[in-house]
């Protein structure tokens, strides 16, 4: 099955400029599995160190907020995933 991941603006700099990239997967976290096991670079980015997702992350699926449970989401062949970064500050 084939989803498409779009990538923040911030994210494409680990994976050759490219805005979006074509995964497999049953749920989201299968998906972001197979993007990082592309673009290694991406694990730092997306996940703590104990393999939680980053806090700062947020993901969508077909432009819909996935949260909680991001990463247990079932996907089907042709959705999209939306990787954005929040931004904080003052």
């Amino acid at each position: 099955m084939s989803v498409k991941v779009n990538l923040h603006s911030s994210h494409r700099q680990y994976t050759g400029n490219r805005k979006t990239i074509e995964v497999v997967g049953r749920t989201i976290g299968e998906c972001l599995n197979d993007l990082v096991g592309r673009f290694p670079d991406m694990r730092n980015v997306l996940y703590h160190r104990d393999g939680t997702l980053n806090n700062l992350i947020e993901i969508y699926l077909n432009l819909e907020s996935t949260y909680p449970d991001e990463l247990k989401k079932p996907v089907r062949d042709g959705d999209e995933i939306q990787i954005t970064l929040m931004l904080a500050g003052g």
